[in-house]
């Protein structure tokens, strides 16, 4: 059964089990990156699985808020969670088009990443603890440097496909690429900018409680805080996925069939496996920088990608 011949309620079910399966795997991905730093600093580390065991034990202890803390401080991690499932229905993952085509526009899925950052930050804000506070300024600092990039190198290829849909980008990327060097440019640029949402060293650090990357979440405890750090690995498997869904769409089903999905679903794991071993590495080869410089290094991203929107111009 091809794509346009499959109705809106199975599609709309297809797209839910796929966001769901990426919830369930967002741990195990951020378990295999500790795995391959604890194994780069020659420890032994905790084992993939270790993040699956922390949110048990964590499901389980009483939730606490400061008395100060309104509203936003405990909606904040089902707005992370919900934000990201969405996210993760419209991208075409194992499928060529969006799954969830009704949301998959570029423009909706970067204000959903606007909102989990918005939501993130001021929940540091709404605690009225100072660390939180200059966390959550932290982070949106670092929105204000990383969100362009990624705005303007998922634009390129929009303008290049003549559509923001992300399935329709995607199929356009498959056929060929018809702007080679702004292509390349602008997944280069795409590549730098996901790395850093990723919660990836030199700029932040993703499971750094003590430093300021985590500071928002210094009151949350129990099950607000195991929603919280789910939302958080996810965002980073979205992000990957994101990339992978607009600049390496290769080895997706065509029609719905089992063994074209099943084997669409192993390549697509491959893949995003691959993503994080390669992330996790230039991450643990590269030191921890001063925060205040980083605007020097994200520049750098932010150029590539104007230059990609310039080749665009030019045709090539």
């Amino acid at each position: 059964m091809s794509m346009q011949e499959t109705p809106s309620l199975m599609m709309g079910l297809f797209a839910l089990m796929q966001a769901l399966i990426m919830l369930a795997l967002a741990p195990l991905f951020t378990g295999i990156s500790r795995q391959i730093r604890a194994r780069m600093h020659s420890r032994r580390g905790p084992g993939i699985w270790q993040d699956y065991r922390d949110m048990g034990k964590l499901f389980k202890r009483q939730e606490v808020a400061p008395a100060q803390s309104g509203a936003i401080f405990r909606v904040m991690p089902y707005v992370l969670l919900s934000s990201m499932l969405l996210v993760a229905m419209t991208l075409p993952i194992v499928t060529r088009t969006s799954p969830f085509a009704g949301a998959g526009d570029l423009i909706t899925l970067l204000y959903l990443f606007a909102l989990f950052r918005f939501f993130f930050s001021l929940s540091g804000l709404d605690t009225g603890s100072p660390f939180a506070g200059i966390g959550a300024s932290r982070e949106l600092t670092l929105g204000v440097l990383v969100e362009p990039t990624l705005i303007l190198a998922l634009l390129v290829v929009a303008l290049i496909a003549g559509s923001t849909n992300i399935g329709s980008i995607s199929v356009t990327l498959t056929e060929g690429w018809s702007s080679p060097t702004a292509t390349l440019l602008a997944m280069l640029a795409c590549g730098f900018a996901a790395f850093i949402e990723m919660g990836k060293i030199p700029f932040d650090v993703a499971e750094a409680e003590q430093e300021l990357q985590e500071g928002p979440l210094t009151e949350y405890s129990g099950s607000g805080l195991a929603l919280v750090k789910w939302g958080i690995g996810l965002k980073q498997v979205v992000v990957a996925e994101l990339f992978l869904a607009v600049f390496i769409p290769f080895g997706k089903a065509v029609e719905l069939t089992v063994p074209a999905l099943a084997l669409a679903a192993v390549i697509m794991l491959a893949k995003l496996l691959a993503v994080f071993v390669i992330a996790s590495i230039v991450e643990n080869t590269l030191a921890r920088g001063r925060f205040l410089l980083t605007h020097h290094v994200t520049w750098l991203g932010f150029g590539v990608a104007a230059l990609a929107f310039v080749f665009y111009l030019t045709g090539l």
